[in-house]
């Protein structure tokens, strides 16, 4: 794929934060922007790099009207030795593909993300933070832009990329959070939009997760949609726990979003040993477990936050704290072992980072 790239002039370059101290999640853009249309019968075609600024698309485009829309999400960092690194990029581009499949949208073959992603990085390199825990996140998306108002899947799209340099998804860092049982709303049915990576599941989500900060949480961890009897997963993370020595985890079995961050995390602790359940988890066995001792941890995993350490859940007005409200053992290992894989302090044995050129 040939990216035709053109660069912002000089004087119209976005002002760049000074230090990576205060910068948030999702506040600050990257100069350029990646952009490639799709029309059918023509494919995807005029794949191009520009300055970062407003996308022109008609009142009439089906995604405003029908919510035909896919993110993606990762991150680009330094590593250690000097070079701008991704972590296993390519499942990211995959899971982007197989929520298109599932919006009737067309899919973007790997390596042609991958080549967009790296070509943006040569350009705005100067942006991916150099402190540890700041990086450059990557937001991926295909908007279908069709300008037809008809309940179908459209037939032009676009897909667009553009970053901005981050620091850490939660204000208080590495600490844990505190987490509201949500029993009212449901974020997904299986045979719904669960397990794509859509717009529309983080709009179903905003008003129990509105609910829930204005009480004091950090977060919801959502139910099943049929019972509201077993744990799904947090508004912005997979969850797991640590129950009886075993680490268990909802299945995939359609409502629940397929994390990369998940899926290292099962790896890795198969590795060192410990045993792994992916089963269905009813809530009151969490709670029942946090009262009585035998749920040593609880965290979130996913790509904001990397790991996030559960310090108490809030179910029916009532508080369980989780290991005291402490950051738990396993909790703490895994975050330094991914941490440490992404920034080339321990061994990559999966070959999972991604260094760009």
């Amino acid at each position: 794929m040939e990216i035709v790239v053109t660069e912002a002039a000089a004087d119209r370059r976005r002002k760049k934060p000074e230090s990576a101290e205060g910068l948030g999640f999702g506040n600050h853009f990257s100069d350029h922007m990646f952009l490639m249309e799709y029309a059918g019968g023509k494919g995807w075609h005029d794949p191009r790099i520009v300055p970062y600024g407003p996308i022109p698309i008609l009142p009439a485009a089906m995604v405003l009207h029908y919510a035909q829309e896919i993110f993606e999400g990762l991150k680009a960092y330094y590593a250690q030795d000097g070079n701008v690194c991704l972590f296993r990029p390519d499942r990211n581009a995959e899971r982007f593909n197989r929520s298109a499949a599932r919006m009737c949208m067309p899919q973007i073959p790997v390596a042609d993300q991958l080549a967009a992603f790296r070509e943006l990085l040569r350009v705005d390199r100067e942006w991916i933070p150099r402190a540890r825990g700041a990086s450059l996140y990557i937001r991926p998306a295909m908007i279908a832009t069709e300008p037809t108002l008809g309940v179908r899947p459209a037939s032009e799209y676009l897909f667009f990329v553009i970053t901005g340099p981050v620091g850490a998804y939660y204000a208080r860092g590495f600490e844990p959070v505190r987490i509201l049982v949500e029993e009212k709303y449901v974020r997904a049915a299986k045979g719904g939009l669960g397990e794509a990576k859509a717009g529309a599941n983080y709009a179903a989500s905003l008003l129990a997760a509105k609910t829930a900060k204005a009480a004091g949480f950090d977060q919801v961890l959502w139910l099943d949609a049929e019972r509201r009897q077993f744990v799904e997963e947090v508004g912005t993370m997979n969850i797991l726990f640590v129950l009886r020595g075993e680490l268990v985890t909802p299945p995939l079995s359609g409502s629940i979003l397929p994390g990369v961050t998940r899926d290292s995390v099962l790896v890795l602790a198969r590795e060192w040993g410990i045993p792994v359940a992916e089963r269905p988890v009813p809530i009151e066995e969490i709670v029942a477990a946090a009262a009585d001792g035998t749920l040593s941890e609880a965290f979130g995993a996913g790509t904001a936050a990397v790991i996030s350490p559960v310090g108490a859940f809030s179910y029916r007005g009532r508080e369980v704290r989780v290991n005291g409200g402490r950051v738990g053992e396993l909790s703490r290992k895994l975050h330094r072992e991914i941490t440490g894989i992404q920034y080339g302090e321990i061994e990559d044995r999966h070959r999972w980072v991604c260094r760009v050129e």
